[in-house]
Parts: structure tokens; C-alpha cells; sequence
């Protein structure tokens, strides 16, 4: 039995999908179950549950012998992830598969500054707790493009936070299928794997992308990190949030996230997709009038 936690999103529900496909017996987590969109003809269990109630984590683990262990972008993230990892301990839970961020306890400041720091006690928690585990560190989602869709589609500019600097942008899919082979085999046990895609891309060079493939010009605008924190803030998102998010936007400006791994392709047998591929895949998303430009 493997455990999919954040089971409504865009990794977990393509977790659960593919684990669908493979035959797995699973359990889905969700505070709220009625947003579960399940394959049909499954045997899926679901079990409602919230990583702020470590009763509900203990009675969702319950006979469950892996987890997949995905929680929302946060300053509660440490929280979450030892209320979870705590409640598959005391289950003898076998496996826990992380989903953390790139840079890890490696490159972590230890202050909450970046979002591996988030992810830095529930990675230190699973290598010390005794389990099978690994960690998946994905770059930048490709799918982060889709918050400019009514942008593209009003014809307004998107806006760039991050100047020229590079990422090595990794789709949402290649994520999940690599946790899938964590979770079925024990190949990737006790190691951390830093996912991306195979190039550098900027956010000028995704927009370029974009509008080669839409067929129509498209316009980016810069936005200094001054007005992007003002703009987070206006939006009432939690200062701390914005903090590592306005950290973020700076570090990928100055260069450095500028990193590409091969271990999409090493764990998966086929190259990473490219962002154009993502692009493509999800055009409609930025066209209007049902798909028609």
C-alpha cells in the first residue's frame, strides 16, 4: 500500500495516475477529498486527513508500507514533514519518498531563506530516522508558465522577475515519474536527486518559446525585485513567503540556479523533457475561446 499525500495537486495527482497504471495499491491523502479527481475504475482509497492534526497522519498511515511525501510551498513545511515522517515511524512505515527543493541541506542557509531551507529538517529527519528513503530536489516547474496564461491571452506583457537568468526549468511530469520508480524500487534509497530539465532556460527564452508556438508575438517586462516584493504583499501572500520568493527571484537574476543534472535521465531511461515540449503539450492553456486564437 504506498500513500500519496498532496494528492489534489499538480505532482501528486500525476503520482497518483501513474501509480494507477502500474498496478500499485494506494491511498490518497487530501484535506478536502470531494477535489479528488480519480481515475476511473480504480480501487483507490481515500483517506481525509491534514498534516496540522498528527492524529489524522497516524490513522492515514495505518498498514501503508511507503509515502510519498509532498507538502505545500511554506514556513510550515519543516512541521509538516516531521508530523509525517514521525507518524510513519511509529507505523514502521518501510519507505518515505520526499519531494523537497533544489539545493538541499547542501546548499541550504539554515534561516529559512531559500526553499530548500524548508525542506532541510524533514531531509535530515528521513537520513537519521531509520526508514528507506530518498529525496527529489526538482528545479523550477515548466508549469510555472501558466500563471501567465490570461496575461497571453489578454495580450498583455509577462511579467520577468528573474532578468536573464537561467534554470534548468524540469516538467511537472518527469517529476512525478521519477517518484514513481522511488516509491516501486529501491534503486534510488538513501540519496537525494536533483531533477531538471536538459537546458537552460530564461524567462524571455520560455516567452520566446511560447510564442513560436502560438504563432504570435509575445512581450515580457521587467520587474525589479523592489516592486516584486510590494506586488506580493498588495496580494496579501504571507511575508515570510515572499521573503524566499523575492530570495528566489535574485538568486536565479544573479545565475545561480543555473544548474542541469542528468538525473531525470539517468532514473528514467529517456532524456528530460524540454520546456518547448511542455509548451506544446499544453498550448491550449494560453489561447482563448476554447482553444481557438
Amino acid at each position: 500500500m504506498i500513500l500519496v499525500t498532496g494528492a489534489t495537486g499538480t505532482i501528486g495527482s500525476e503520482v497518483l495516475r501513474l501509480l494507477v497504471r502500474r498496478g500499485a495499491r494506494l491511498r490518497a491523502l487530501s484535506r478536502d477529498p470531494a477535489r479528488l479527481h480519480l481515475p476511473v475504475e480504480t480501487d483507490v482509497e481515500v483517506v481525509q486527513a491534514d498534516f496540522e492534526h498528527p492524529d489524522s497522519l497516524h490513522r492515514a498511515v495505518d498498514g501503508v508500507e511507503s509515502v510519498f511525501l509532498l507538502t505545500a510551498p511554506g514556513a510550515r513545511v519543516p512541521e509538516h514533514d516531521l508530523a509525517m515522517i514521525d507518524a510513519a515511524c511509529s507505523a514502521k512505515v518501510r519507505k518515505v519518498v520526499k519531494l523537497s527543493a533544489i539545493g538541499g541541506a547542501e546548499q541550504g542557509t539554515g534561516r529559512g531563506a531559500r526553499p530548500s531551507d524548508w525542506h532541510d529538517p524533514g531531509e535530515r529527519a528521513l537520513a537519521a530516522g531509520g526508514l528507506a528513503w530518498s529525496a527529489l530536489r526538482p528545479s523550477s516547474f515548466a508549469s510555472n508558465a501558466l500563471h501567465w496564461a490570461r496575461m497571453i491571452q489578454a495580450g498583455e506583457p509577462v511579467p520577468n522577475m528573474t532578468g536573464t537568468g537561467t534554470q534548468g526549468a524540469v516538467d511537472p511530469r518527469d517529476v512525478a515519474a521519477v517518484a514513481v520508480e522511488a516509491l516501486l524500487t529501491d534503486e534510488l534509497n538513501g540519496a537525494a536527486h536533483t531533477l531538471t530539465g536538459p537546458d537552460l532556460v530564461s524567462v524571455p527564452d520560455q516567452v520566446a518559446t511560447l510564442a513560436e508556438e502560438l504563432g504570435r508575438p509575445i512581450e515580457t517586462v521587467d520587474v525589479p525585485p523592489g516592486a516584486v516584493r510590494e506586488q506580493m504583499l498588495a496580494a496579501g501572500l504571507d511575508p515570510s513567503v515572499v521573503d524566499v520568493a523575492v530570495r528566489g527571484y535574485q538568486l536565479v537574476r544573479a545565475g545561480g540556479n543555473a544548474v542541469v543534472t542528468g538525473d531525470v535521465e539517468r532514473i528514467l531511461g529517456r532524456p528530460a523533457r524540454t520546456f518547448r515540449i511542455w509548451a506544446r503539450d499544453h498550448r491550449s492553456a494560453f489561447l482563448t475561446d476554447g482553444g481557438r486564437r
